[in-house]
């Protein structure tokens, strides 16, 4: 199994659309670009959605593979595979980090999520969000309002059992 995105952090953007991109989403980025040599790139995936997403998402080459072998087993011409092809591959680019760690962002997709001096990154597991940081706040609350219909102590974990998940509020 391959590993998993942990943790948040922000890094600064230069004037050229260079960022670092965190050691610890490095090492994974690396185990999950099945060509890549310790002297070279590592590629990845930048996903950048429709118009009216606020963020893009870095995949693995492994884990942007595996999402297309899903849609592969789609029936073809369904609109499901269609709208799933079209986000996965229409709307994506393929990136790669130097031997630096640096990743340059093509100004399209920094003007797109109006990344300017600093970006943030948050895990989702298999890929990492990135987000111009007072979007991500503004984007924050929605979770928030979800969490909120919950009592206080409640362990999210307990979503994981087989049992349908239940709004509280509801009977």
């Amino acid at each position: 199994m391959a590993r998993k995105f942990r943790g948040s952090e922000e890094v600064k953007v230069d004037g050229k659309g260079r960022m670092s991109i965190p050691a610890r989403f490095r090492r994974i980025f690396e185990a999950g670009d099945p060509d890549w040599k310790p002297s070279e790139r590592t590629r990845m995936i930048v996903v950048y959605g429709p118009e009216s997403w606020k963020k893009l998402e870095f995949y693995t080459v492994d884990a942007a593979d595996r999402i297309d072998e899903e849609i592969d087993r789609l029936p073809r011409g369904s609109q499901e595979r269609l709208w799933l092809e079209t986000l996965m591959n229409g709307m994506a680019t393929e990136a790669e980090i130097d031997t630096d760690g640096r990743l340059v962002l093509p100004q399209k997709l920094r003007d797109k999520i109006g990344l300017d001096n600093e970006a943030f990154f948050t895990s989702k597991g298999d890929f990492v969000e990135v987000w111009n940081p007072e979007n991500y706040s503004e984007a924050s609350g929605t979770l928030q309002e979800f969490m909120e219909r919950f009592p206080d102590g409640f362990d999210p974990r307990s979503f994981l059992g087989n049992a349908p998940i239940q709004d509280p509020r509801e009977g």
